[in-house]
């Protein structure tokens, strides 16, 4: 999860352009402009509960309380309803009209919900995942619910796509995993499967130790290779999405993808340094997308 400080202190702001949250394709000039407004509103609700149950100093018990009250909120919209509370009125007023507008299925918001309230509940009990398949689970709920959202506006709602979708946005949920343990391990968060560790010997307290980064390359590049198959399996759904929009996913593909490249080069280190994308990838992935 990524810092953008608390929704609290923010001001009420129109749904205009989207400026970054994982998972999330940015709403840019690559975007139908009139897919702008209902994009950027799902992607402020996602912001936003991201932060309540990220951010800030609040307690497991504060953070889980202020998810329901944001889900009170989600309901309100969802029946067409505005908010009652004033401060989330900036989201919620721009997300309601985007729902009836545009017919969003309410259950893939709440889920996203539903996955924020679990990162509370596993980090409040330092508790993580026993395999992939339970992690995948988690992806279900926190990533591939955007995929289908977005894909509900452009009106792509064929089987194949949808599972396409879902691969892209797990693989991008993973990459963020694997891209942020420097920031994620401190925190007590471990998304590192328990089994992995086991293959490879791994404690979590190994994990936080730097100078146990060489035996970690084994487990890193286990899970890298993992996110990288599932992208790369999931990819041909760039040209079921039409237009300006299919180039948008091709690039957000390929960032994830070089994000990876950068993760297999630091192996271990990568429990203990971000590998981050720099201006000077860009010319590359703009050329690898142009191949795809």
């Amino acid at each position: 999860m990524q810092n953008v400080g608390m929704p609290s202190s923010r001001p009420p702001a129109p749904a205009t352009a989207v400026t970054h949250y994982e998972n999330f394709p940015v709403a840019s000039w690559l975007c139908p402009e009139h897919l702008r407004a209902p994009i950027a509103a799902i992607y402020h609700f996602a912001r936003t509960a991201d932060d309540l149950a990220d951010e800030g100093v609040a307690s497991a018990s504060q953070r889980l309380a202020d998810l329901r009250a944001y889900r009170t909120a989600l309901e309100s919209a969802c029946l067409d309803q505005p908010t009652q509370n004033a401060q989330w009125a900036w989201i919620f007023e721009p997300l309601r009209q985007a729902i009836a507008q545009y017919k969003l299925p309410a259950a893939l918001l709440h889920a996203l919900l539903d996955a924020f309230v679990q990162d509370i509940e596993k980090t409040r009990d330092g508790t993580g995942y026993a395999d992939q398949a339970a992690l995948l689970d988690y992806c279900r709920r926190s990533a591939n619910p955007v995929g289908r959202l977005l894909l509900h506006l452009y009106g792509v709602t064929d089987a194949q796509s949808l599972d396409w979708s879902d691969g892209i946005c797990s693989a991008l949920q993973l990459i963020n995993f694997w891209q942020d343990p420097s920031r994620d391990l401190p925190r007590g968060r471990c998304y590192f499967p328990q089994d992995g560790c086991d293959r490879w010997s791994l404690t979590p307290a190994d994990l936080k130790d730097p100078a146990q980064a060489r035996r970690a390359d084994g487990l890193v590049s286990d899970c890298a290779h993992d996110a990288r198959t599932r992208m790369e399996n999931a990819a041909a759904l760039v040209h079921r999405v039409p237009g300006r929009a299919g180039w948008e996913l091709r690039l957000v593909v390929q960032g994830g993808l070089r994000i990876l490249d950068k993760v297999q080069a630091l192996k271990g280190r990568v429990l203990h340094q971000r590998p981050r994308l720099r201006p000077w990838d860009g010319p590359l992935l703009i050329w690898r997308a142009l191949w795809m």
